[in-house]
């Protein structure tokens, strides 16, 4: 006899793990929730109870007491129904708390695999699940055990009248189907459609600049109101197919009672059930109790699907970033850096934009990397801080894979400028201390190299001067200063800088080479890929990347001599496109 092997990934593990952890809320919730469906029956044991003995014996006093009765099983219903919900909301937001760390991680890194596009649809996800938690259809499935035992007690005061209450649960079952077939793929696709609308909305106003600069509103507008006629298309769809559902459901579910109240009458004549047509009344509203869960359900089925659909993406986003290890303690290094043969491709793909790069510098010496655009140099600087992951060789610092190692740990010894200027809504101070507690000394000293300590102290609050999101209450070469000193904190021993002074004056650039030249006195080791010469003049070795390959690399004076000699036999031949042009060097400038 086969034997059947089912395979759970880890992403999936963690998510269950998390809800098997709220079993203890849910559990308590769903007894509460019971309880509370019980005394929903209250008025109507009140209306029969009142026909039987009130009026039966004309008694004020059995009027009374039945009253005071029915008030206080509806009070204790909603102190019940007021608890599940506490019960079950905590088990939303502990479901939550617990998991959002690990939603952050897959969120980060997402966006350092290069997905941009939905990088947060783990945390909205989450969000999604917490909110499903306290939600109607929740609240429907556990009150279903219930349901069960108003079927029997249909069966018990007839068999036919169960069989007529059962037949419609099956019906209703079949529709909860049909709606989830017809409906499922406009609802997926109307989602995939909100989402695009929601990204282009969000680029258009990161970039409002530009667009309103060069006239481009109406087109950008035109693109956004297709993608979002799309959603509401798709929705309307789905909510068409869902309303026809949810009609067919509310329809059987009132022609039940009739339907109980009919068949229970002709029983009465028939002399097959007895209390002058009591219990017939009970089995009406027992059935229509029976039925009341899977009518809910069929109500928030679109909030069913999306909390299934949030569940299956944010799974498969914590499956894409596994849990980060915990790694082995490593010594502080020393700056000593080498890259051994790296081959490293755009994270998801498998095409290299980086063939076999090597090279290695020793504490304290700058390396500046040149060539032509879309040579990949930003890969390279990406690769060699541990963020890339390569498909071949190795990054490392002080002997150690610069990827693996623990970040957290690693990160006080690097120093990071990215091509693009990444600053963040908050203080000077907290910029420049990289979130961490602020050490003043430590971040006076860092914006004072770049020559930033004036400016900020001409600021309204000085080092607690807030910037506003992404740095946008400081000019782009504040921003780019700022950027550095942040990079420099700390004194790290190696340093990465992606064209530190694209956005700098003369005074910055010089302020930039002073920073560079006394870190490197103090052992620090530089990589800087840079277009303009001004920076050579710090450099100890240049490295000239083409096509992703080395082209050139040693002391900083003999590959630029080698970058003007042409090969013997030929005409003399242009610098490669990107490198600096060797040309007579005018009046008051030092040559690099």
């Amino acid at each position: 006899m086969a034997t059947r092997t089912t395979t759970t990934t880890p992403a999936a593990s963690e998510l269950r793990a998390e809800l098997a952890a709220s079993t203890p809320w849910l559990t308590r919730a769903t007894a509460f929730a019971l309880v509370a469906a019980l005394l929903l029956l209250m008025p109507s044991w009140y209306m029969l109870e009142v026909y039987d003995r009130a009026v039966g014996s004309r008694s004020e006093v059995t009027l009374a007491m039945l009253t005071v009765l029915l008030l206080a099983a509806l009070v204790v219903m909603e102190v019940l129904d007021w608890v599940a919900g506490r019960l079950l909301h905590h088990a939303g937001m502990r479901f939550e708390q617990r998991l959002a760390p690990r939603a952050f991680d897959a969120c980060f890194g997402a966006r350092l695999r290069g997905v941009s596009a939905g990088a947060l649809q783990p945390l909205q996800d989450l969000r999604a699940l917490r909110d499903f938690f306290p939600g109607p259809a929740v609240r429907a499935v556990l009150e279903a055990p219930i349901s069960l035992v108003f079927l029997l007690l249909v069966f018990a005061i007839h068999p036919l009248l169960g069989w007529v209450t059962f037949a419609c649960a099956i019906l209703q079952t079949a529709l909860a189907w049909m709606n989830e077939r017809t409906t499922k793929k406009p609802m997926v696709e109307a989602a995939r459609a909100a989402r695009e609308a929601q990204l282009h909305a969000d680029a258009t106003v990161r970039n409002a600049e530009v667009i309103e600069a060069m006239g481009m509103l109406p087109a950008i507008q035109r693109r956004w109101r297709g993608r979002q006629s799309e959603f509401l298309r798709l929705q309307a769809t789905a909510s068409d197919r869902a309303g026809t559902w949810q009609s067919a459901t509310k329809m059987i579910q009132m022609l039940l009672g009739s339907a109980l109240i009919g068949v229970g009458a002709w029983l009465l004549l028939r002399q097959h059930l007895q209390d002058d047509g009591a219990l017939m009344i009970v089995a009406s509203i027992l059935g229509a109790r029976v039925l009341s869960p899977l009518v809910q359900l069929v109500v928030q089925w679109r909030g069913v699907i999306g909390a299934r659909d949030a569940w299956g993406r944010l799974e498969q986003a914590l499956e894409a970033v596994p849990a980060r290890q915990q790694a082995t303690s490593l010594p502080a290094p020393t700056g000593r850096f080498a890259a051994e043969a790296l081959t490293v491709p755009v994270p998801g793909t498998s095409n290299p934009i980086l063939r076999n790069v090597s090279f290695a510098l020793s504490p304290g010496e700058v390396l500046a990397v040149i060539g032509p655009s879309a040579a990949g140099k930003s890969t390279l600087s990406r690769a060699l801080i541990g963020v890339w992951p390569s498909m071949g060789g190795k990054a490392r610092l002080d002997g150690a894979d610069v990827f693996t190692w623990d970040k957290a740990e690693l990160g006080a010894y690097i120093g990071y400028l990215p091509q693009g200027v990444e600053l963040f809504d908050g203080s000077v101070a907290d910029n420049i201390a990289r979130f961490g507690t602020p050490d003043l000394q430590k971040v006076e000293a860092a914006a004072r190299k770049v020559g930033l300590h004036e400016l900020i102290l001409g600021l309204p609050e000085g080092y607690d001067t807030e910037i506003g999101s992404e740095g946008a209450r400081l000019s782009g070469g504040q921003r780019q200063r700022l950027a550095l000193a942040r990079a420099l904190y700390g004194d790290p021993v190696f340093v990465v800088l992606d064209e530190p002074n694209a956005s700098l004056d003369e005074a910055g650039e010089a302020a930039l080479g002073q920073a560079i030249i006394d870190a490197k006195k103090q052992g620090t080791t530089f990589v800087i890929i840079t277009h303009r010469r001004s920076v050579l003049a710090v450099t100890d070795k240049l490295l000239v990347l083409r096509d992703g390959q080395v082209q050139a690399f040693g002391p900083r004076d003999e590959v630029l001599k080698a970058l003007q000699r042409p090969p013997q036999g030929t005409p003399p031949a242009r610098a490669p496109a990107g490198a600096p042009r060797i040309q007579p060097t005018p009046a008051g400038e030092k040559r690099a």
